[in-house]
């Protein structure tokens, strides 16, 4: 049974690599734009987002190319969201050295489909490493409520992948629950598949929270999931809790699994939902009708709001209703992230009340 740490200095910590988005407005092609909006991005704060908007203590662990105006940018978007970050300075070593990831988007539009360009040459957060951080002070003398790791840390390199494993077992040693969203990228993991699979095993083994979708449980995991087979999405939650169910099996120690779903009727019109096991409890949300400005950070949100929901110690009937609604107000913003002005604004989406309020 998860037990959440009664006395911790970070309600959330997470490992990330940081970079920026640029993306043309109004749902314009990349090859067609002539002005671009940036963002600081990450999947990882785009999920620790929700806690920090809401109040929590977040802090983050990364790495920066020291002088560069782009690590300027992420630190002060880091601190405009509430949260401490950690992380060393690498020199950037040249024109052809070190830098930030770029994430190049263009965010569709009716029916043409969104594309993302990831440029990550030479990303520094490959260089992550156990030795830029004291993790007996972080989980011991800090303490942390939640470990948030994600499977794009951790396959981004040989080293990210030890150090996202070496972290698990620090937040294990200290009583600290880890959340694991999977996160499969196929271009991440060719040529890797045994060193990947081997260590999101060993991470999966000691995780409380385990997130992903079909593909994940099964790229990642290789644990069985469902059919492609039925009309929609609501025809296939019964095959969905077969594949948590086997998921289950394989790691017994999991307390928590839960994976979104979504069926796309066009870029700006999405069936929304969830399905949620934890202990014996089954909790399922059928997909339900939400308008989507900017479908990417979705999922993002919907993890923050689980673990926003677990942090706060409500029953867990309400895990899944919040992180539903939390994911769909993430794609109502340009950002990835989901920016809650508050708790009530969270629960009206829940309700779909959209009445203003004054």
């Amino acid at each position: 049974m998860m037990k959440l740490k009664k006395d911790y200095k970070w309600a959330m910590l997470v490992p990330t690599s940081m970079g920026v988005r640029l993306t043309p407005p109004k749902g314009q092609p990349v090859e067609s734009g002539s002005d671009f909006f940036m963002h600081a991005t990450s999947a990882e704060t785009n999920v620790a987002s929700i806690s920090s908007y809401l109040g929590l203590p977040v802090k983050v662990l990364t790495t920066f190319v020291k002088g560069s105006p782009i690590a300027q940018f992420i630190k002060r978007d880091l601190k405009a969201r509430g949260m401490v970050f950690e992380g060393k300075e690498v020199d950037q070593g040249g024109p052809w050295g070190y830098r930030h990831q770029f994430n190049i988007a263009d965010s569709g539009s009716g029916l043409r489909g969104p594309r993302v360009h990831n440029d990550r040459a030479g990303e520094v957060g490959r260089t992550l490493n156990l030795e830029d951080f004291d993790l007996e002070r972080i989980f011991d003398q800090e303490g942390v409520g939640i470990l948030h790791l994600s499977g794009l840390i951790a396959a981004l390199s040989p080293e990210t992948g030890k150090f996202c494993l070496e972290l698990a077992k620090a937040a294990k040693k200290y009583g600290t629950l880890i959340s694991f969203d999977l996160n499969h990228r196929a271009t991440f993991w060719e040529g890797r598949e045994e060193e990947l699979g081997q260590i999101f095993s060993e991470i999966a083994s000691v995780t409380d929270i385990l997130i992903g979708n079909e593909e994940d449980y099964q790229l990642c995991l290789g644990v069985k999931g469902p059919d492609a087979g039925g009309k929609d999405i609501s025809e296939q939650i019964e095959a969905f809790k077969g594949m948590i169910k086997n998921a289950k099996a394989a790691y017994p120690n999991v307390g928590v699994f839960a994976n979104t779903l979504r069926e796309v009727i066009s870029v700006d019109t999405h069936m929304w939902g969830a399905i949620l096991h934890e202990g014996e409890n089954w909790h399922v949300i059928e997909p339900r009708e939400i308008r989507v400005l900017d479908r990417i950070g979705g999922g993002d949100g919907f993890v923050g709001g689980l673990l926003y929901s677990i942090l706060k110690g409500w029953e867990s009937e309400k895990w899944p209703q919040f992180a539903w609604a939390t994911g769909a107000l993430a794609t109502t913003f340009l950002t990835d992230y989901a920016q809650p002005a508050d708790e009530e604004q969270v629960w009206s989406i829940w309700e779909g009340n959209a009445r203003v309020r004054r």
